[in-house]
C-alpha cells in the first residue's frame, strides 16, 4: 500500500512538471553554468573542490558550493553540452528523492494518510516550481534534501546519533548552500517539542551537529571569494523588511497567485504598517510554537511552524541584494506543508462524518489544482522571454525585469522595443550599470554610435570594477577595430575575471585581426584547457595547425632552392606562427644569400622586438632604413624598439 501510495505520489509530480524538461536556462544560470567554463569539464573537479572561483565567472558570485557546481559538470557531460533537459532530468530526480524522504519523515511524525497528502501538496505546490525550475537554484533542493534526511535518520535510527551518522546528508547540505547550517536548531526544535527533552539535554543531543556546523561555517566563510559581495543594505532596515516578507511568504503557501522570478519588493523605511504587520507575525508565530508544543496532538504543527520560520533566518539575517525571492520559500514550505496538513487533520476529524467522508475528494481537488497551477508554471518558465514578461506584470516596478525584458525583444532584433524597455527602467534604476551598458548596446544597433559610447563611459563611471562594463565596451571598440583601446578594456576585464571565456574569445579575435599569432597560440591553448571543446577556440587552433602546415611546406622548398625571397618569405611564417627564433635565423640565412637585404633586416629587427631584445632591433631596423628610408614597417619597427627600450630602462628606475 506504502510502495502504490508513493508511485502514485511520484507519478502526479511527473505529470505536473512534464512540460519543464525542455525549459531553458535563467537569470543566475548564465554566471554560473551557461558561461561558467569549471562546468564543461569533469578534469575541472579538483578546482571545483578547492576553489570559490569555480561557481562562478562573477566575482561579486564566488561562493563554496562544490556539490552544486559538481553536479553541473556532471550534467554537463551526460548531456554532451548545455542541453537543458540533463540538467532539469537531474534536478527532477533529486526533487522525487526529497519528497520520498519528506514522506518517511512526515510519516514518523503522525501517519500514513496526512503523510501522504503532506508530501504531495509540497510537491505539487507552485512555489516548489520557483526551485525546480532555476537549474542553479538547485542549490536550495539539495540543502532541503540534506537537512530532512539528516533529520530523519536521527528520528528513525537513534542507533547511529552516538556515531553521528546522521550528520553524512548534513554534509551533503552544507556544502550545497549555506542555509543548511541552520540544521542544529531544526534538530533542537525537534528534540525539544517532539522528544520532549530538556534544554541541556537538547544541547547534549545537538552537540555533534553544533560542532560540524561551526566547522563548516568556518569552512564556508574562509572559501568564500574576495570579491564576493551579498549586495544588502542596512541591517536593521532589512531585518524589519523580512518580518513583513515572511509574512507574505506564508500567505503564498494559500494563495501563490504572484510568484515572481524577480520581486519587485522594496526595503521598509521608518516604521510603516507593513512592518507592524510583520513584528506581529514573528510574535503570533513565535506563541503558536510554543503553545502547541505544550499538547502532543499539536506537536507535530508545532514542529512544522518552527521549521518555518528557524528556515527562514539564514536568508533574513544577511542582508542580501533582493529583499524577496520565491525561490526561498522552498526549505520554509517543506515545514509548513506539515503543519498545515496536520491542522486540516485535526479539523477533519471534528467535522461531521458526511462532512468527513468529503475530505479525500477534497484532497484530491487540492492537489489538482496544485498540479494545474505549477504546470502553469512551467510554461512561464519556458523562454527568457515568458520569464521576464511574467515578471513585468508581477513586479511592474522592477527595472531589473523590465531591462532584462528588453534583452529578449533585443534577441529577436526588436531594437525599439528593447529600447523602450530600458527607458521604462531607467527611472527604477537610476545608477544601474548593465542597464546603461544594454541602451549603448541597443543604440548601437541603432546607428547612434555616440550615444551609445556616451552609455558605455558612463556604466564604467558608475562602477569601475563591473566585468561587463569592461567587456561590451571592448566588444564594441573591437567592432570599430578600435584595438588599441578594446586590448586595454580586455585586459581588466580578465584581470576581474580571469576565466571569462567571452573576454578570452573576444581576446583572440584581437590577435586573430592583428595576426598576432604567438599570443593567439598561447590563448588558444589555455582556453582549451579550461573547455577541450570550445568550438572558436579549436577554429583558432585549425588556422593555427594550416599556418605550420605551410611553414612545414615552406622550410624544404628554403633549403633546397637557396633564394633569399624564399628565406624571407618562411621568416614571415615563423614570425606569424609565433616563433621568433626561427624568425631570425631564416632572415639572417636570407642576408647571407643577399647582404643589404632590406626587407630580411626588417624582419630580423621584428623579430628581436617581439623577444624584447631592443638593441638587436634597433640595430637592425637602423640598417634597414639606411639601406631603403621609404621602408614604413621598419621605421615603425625602429621608432617601437626605441620606445619600449626607453620606457623599460625608465621603470627600472
Amino acid at each position: 500500500m506504502r510502495i502504490t501510495a508513493a508511485a502514485a505520489l511520484l507519478l502526479a509530480v511527473l505529470a505536473a512538471y512534464s512540460n519543464h524538461f525542455s525549459n531553458g536556462f535563467h537569470f543566475d544560470d548564465a554566471h554560473t553554468v551557461v558561461d561558467n567554463p569549471h562546468v564543461r569539464n569533469l578534469a575541472n573537479l579538483p578546482r571545483i573542490l578547492t576553489d570559490p572561483a569555480a561557481f562562478s565567472r562573477l566575482p561579486t558570485h564566488q561562493v563554496y558550493r562544490p556539490v552544486v557546481t559538481a553536479s553541473l559538470a556532471l550534467d554537463y557531460r551526460i548531456g554532451g553540452g548545455l542541453e537543458a533537459w540533463a540538467f532539469h532530468t537531474s534536478t527532477f530526480l533529486v526533487y522525487c528523492l526529497l519528497l520520498l524522504v519528506l514522506f518517511l519523515l512526515y510519516r514518523r511524525l503522525t501517519g500514513d494518510p496526512v503523510a501522504l497528502f503532506a508530501a504531495a501538496l509540497f510537491g505539487l505546490h507552485p512555489v516548489s516550481a520557483e526551485t525546480v525550475n532555476y537549474i542553479i537554484q538547485r542549490a536550495d533542493l539539495y540543502a532541503t534534501l540534506g537537512v530532512t534526511a539528516a533529520l530523519w535518520l536521527f528520528a528513525a535510527k537513534p542507533h547511529l546519533r552516538r556515531w553521528g551518522l546522521y550528520l553524512i546528508p548534513f554534509v551533503f547540505a552544507a556544502l550545497s548552500k549555506p542555509t543548511a547550517l541552520i540544521f542544529p536548531a531544526l534538530l533542537a526544535a525537534y528534540c525539544l517539542i517532539l522528544e520532549r527533552r530538556t534544554l541541556a539535554d537538547t544541547v547534549k543531543q545537538s552537540a555533534p551537529a553544533i560542532a560540524a556546523t561551526v566547522a563548516f561555517g568556518l569552512l564556508l566563510s574562509r572559501m568564500t571569494g574576495p570579491g564576493f559581495t551579498p549586495g544588502g543594505g542596512s541591517r536593521g532596515v532589512y531585518w524589519l523588511t523580512q518580518t513583513w516578507v515572511s509574512f507574505k511568504y506564508f500567505l503564498a503557501f494559500f494563495w501563490p497567485a504572484h510568484l515572481s522570478a524577480d520581486s519587485d519588493e522594496k526595503l521598509l523605511i521608518g516604521f510603516p504598517s507593513q512592518a507592524a504587520a510583520g513584528l506581529l507575525f514573528v510574535a503570533a508565530m513565535a506563541a503558536a510554537v510554543f503553545l502547541l508544543a505544550r499538547h502532543p496532538a499539536w506537536r507535530p504543527v508545532s514542529l512544522g511552524l518552527a521549521w518555518f520560520v528557524l528556515t527562514l533566518i539564514p536568508t533574513a539575517i544577511v542582508p542580501l541584494g533582493e529583499v524577496a525571492n520565491d525561490h526561498r520559500m522552498f526549505f520554509p514550505f517543506a515545514g509548513l506543508s506539515l503543519a498545515v496538513c496536520c491542522t486540516a487533520q485535526w479539523l477533519i476529524r471534528r467535522c461531521p462524518p458526511g462532512v468527513r467522508q468529503l475530505a479525500p475528494t477534497a484532497a484530491c481537488l487540492v492537489l489538482a489544482v496544485s498540479a494545474y497551477a505549477t504546470h502553469s508554471r512551467n510554461e512561464v518558465w519556458k523562454t527568457e522571454e515568458t520569464l521576464w514578461r511574467d515578471v513585468t506584470l508581477k513586479s511592474p516596478a522592477n527595472g531589473r525585469g523590465w531591462m532584462n525584458y528588453g534583452l529578449t525583444l533585443m534577441a529577436r532584433n526588436d531594437s525599439e522595443g528593447a529600447l523602450e524597455c530600458f527607458r521604462r527602467a531607467a527611472p527604477l534604476t537610476p545608477n544601474y550599470p548593465l542597464l546603461e551598458i544594454n541602451t549603448a548596446i541597443v543604440k548601437s544597433v541603432l546607428g547612434r554610435q555616440e550615444e551609445a559610447e556616451g552609455h558605455f563611459r558612463r556604466a564604467l563611471q558608475l562602477d569601475p570594477n563591473h566585468l561587463a562594463c569592461h567587456f561590451f565596451y571592448a566588444r564594441w571598440l573591437v567592432d570599430r577595430k578600435r584595438y588599441a583601446e578594446a586590448a586595454i578594456k580586455l585586459e581588466r576585464t580578465l584581470e576581474i575575471s580571469p576565466t571569462d571565456l567571452d573576454a578570452l574569445r573576444l581576446t583572440m579575435r584581437v590577435h586573430f585581426d592583428q595576426q598576432n599569432w604567438s599570443a593567439l597560440r598561447k590563448l588558444t591553448a589555455s582556453v582549451l584547457d579550461l573547455d577541450p571543446a570550445d568550438t572558436v577556440a579549436r577554429q583558432y587552433q585549425t588556422h593555427l595547425t594550416a599556418l605550420d602546415g605551410e611553414i612545414a611546406k615552406a622550410q624544404p622548398e628554403a633549403a633546397s632552392k637557396q633564394t633569399p625571397e624564399q628565406w624571407l618569405d618562411l621568416s614571415l611564417l615563423y614570425y606569424r606562427a609565433g616563433r621568433f627564433e626561427d624568425c631570425a635565423a631564416a632572415a639572417r640565412r636570407a642576408l647571407q644569400l643577399r647582404p643589404g637585404y632590406a626587407e630580411a633586416l626588417n624582419n630580423l629587427a621584428a623579430a628581436h622586438n617581439a623577444l624584447r631584445q631592443w638593441d638587436e632591433g634597433i640595430a637592425a631596423a637602423e640598417q634597414a632604413v639606411r639601406l631603403d628610408a621609404r621602408n614604413n614597417l621598419a621605421r615603425n619597427n625602429l621608432a617601437w624598439a626605441r620606445a619600449e627600450k626607453a620606457r623599460t630602462e625608465a621603470a627600472s628606475h
